[in-house]
């Protein structure tokens, strides 16, 4: 069996150290409006391109660019820029759903990835793209037996891309989904004149409701139940069968969540793939894991229709379910390279030896660690408050760009 590719979500570098300081095998991005996240993540620049793709390569991890908006017209230029950019840079790949977008990626000898927007859902769909992709995501609505019997066939019939490779199959792994067929929703257009196939979703699927039924005029509150905001997917729980599937990427979603997110959902991730493969993959590192990816933001987890549920796994509460939280505490101010000391100034929050603290950073990514001893003023110290100066040992180095943060449990963390 072959290993499963493991991409990461990055938008930010921030999001972009996390992943790769825990194992991503790839990483996909979006470069100013023209993707599916350009409203929620602060999103990369052109500039940031030859960034982007160095510190990748020194990780020897793959970079995909995502350009799968809908495009018109007044947008032609813009991706032709985008395009030659990213080819300048070294970006691995360009994820697309507009033919055009496609067009100029192959005319520039970029390799494509067919987004899940075209929502492939057979073999002969499979065997057009293969024409001008190497990759192919396929629609999230597939059961894996549906998957399976489309991997199947591209071995079969060996159906090779541009590059002259199988064709590789992607599917998505872990994260938010959508009440839309693969995100395809315009309900936010319809609202408020912002769509969500040009990457500003207003989210109406995550909002409450009143049902009012329209001969009576009798209104009827959906309690407890957010009817179009389905649960967070999670196949981490039933990876081996995803893996039987003969899929070759595994996608993760997030390019709008917080770095520590991507560190914690891209490390258990690896944990469990790199456990297929070695053959230690059971049940108990399983519930380990689904502890740890229930600490950071969820809508609580189900399996999508890889295993052939209906649909009816709906949000009980609005946000996340996660059982942990990070509170402000404060920024950096120097690191000591010689003494590796790190030295912070508390801005809000008590900060305590014993509590579980989380530095993030465009250079340091997620870092999170139990706080073991620190110093107040030069001198050792048990506790730090507002106004303080706190120095503490530590292994990387940080900025004034940096931020310190404290990490409690919520309301959803079992006592």
């Amino acid at each position: 069996m072959q290993k499963i590719e493991l991409m990461a979500p990055a938008g930010n570098f921030e999001s972009l150290q996390a992943a790769l300081d825990n194992g991503c095998d790839s990483v996909y991005f979006g470069v100013e409006q023209l993707n599916m996240r350009a409203r929620a993540s602060i999103n990369f620049t052109l500039d940031d391109l030859e960034e982007i793709s160095q510190r990748c390569k020194e990780k020897n991890v793959r970079t995909y660019l995502t350009l799968n908006t809908i495009v018109y017209d007044h947008d032609l230029s813009i991706v032709k820029t985008l395009i030659n950019r990213a080819k300048e840079a070294n970006i691995t790949a360009v994820i697309a759903m507009d033919q055009a977008v496609i067009s100029m990626a192959r005319a520039a000898q970029m390799e494509v990835h067919i987004s899940t927007q075209i929502n492939i859902t057979n073999i002969e769909t499979v065997k057009f793209y293969a024409m001008f992709a190497d990759t192919v995501v396929l629609s999230r609505e597939l059961s894996l037996r549906q998957v399976k019997k489309i991997t199947e066939q591209i071995e079969k019939e060996e159906i090779k891309g541009p590059a002259g490779r199988l064709l590789e199959v992607e599917i998505f792994g872990h994260g938010a989904l959508c009440m839309a067929v693969s995100g395809k929703c315009y309900m936010s257009l319809h609202s408020h004149n912002s769509s969500a196939n040009r990457g500003a979703c207003k989210q109406n699927c995550r909002k409450k409701y009143t049902v009012i039924d329209q001969e009576s005029g009798f209104e009827m509150e959906l309690d407890n139940e957010y009817i179009m905001s389905p649960k967070d997917l999670c196949t981490i729980d039933f990876l081996d069968q995803v893996a039987d599937a003969g899929i070759k990427v595994l996608k993760i979603e997030g390019r709008g969540r917080a770095p520590e997110y991507v560190a914690k959902v891209i490390k258990c991730y690896r944990d469990a793939i790199d456990s297929l493969a070695n053959g230690t993959y059971d049940k108990e590192k399983v519930i380990s894991w689904m502890l740890e990816l229930e600490k950071v933001y969820n809508r609580g987890f189900w399996n999508g229709y890889y295993l052939g549920q209906k649909l009816g796994e709906w949000s009980k509460e609005p946000g996340s379910h996660a059982t942990q939280k990070k509170v402000y505490l404060g920024k950096g101010v120097h690191y000591f390279q010689k003494a590796q000391i790190g030295e912070f100034k508390i801005e809000a929050y008590d900060v305590a030896v014993g509590d579980t603290i989380l530095i993030t950073g465009p250079t340091t990514g997620a870092q999170e660690m139990e706080l073991k001893q620190m110093f107040v003023n030069d001198a050792p110290a048990k506790k730090a408050t507002k106004g303080d100066e706190v120095t503490m040992k530590l292994d990387f180095k940080i900025r004034s760009s940096d931020k310190l943060y404290k990490i409690v449990k919520t309301e959803f963390a079992q006592v």
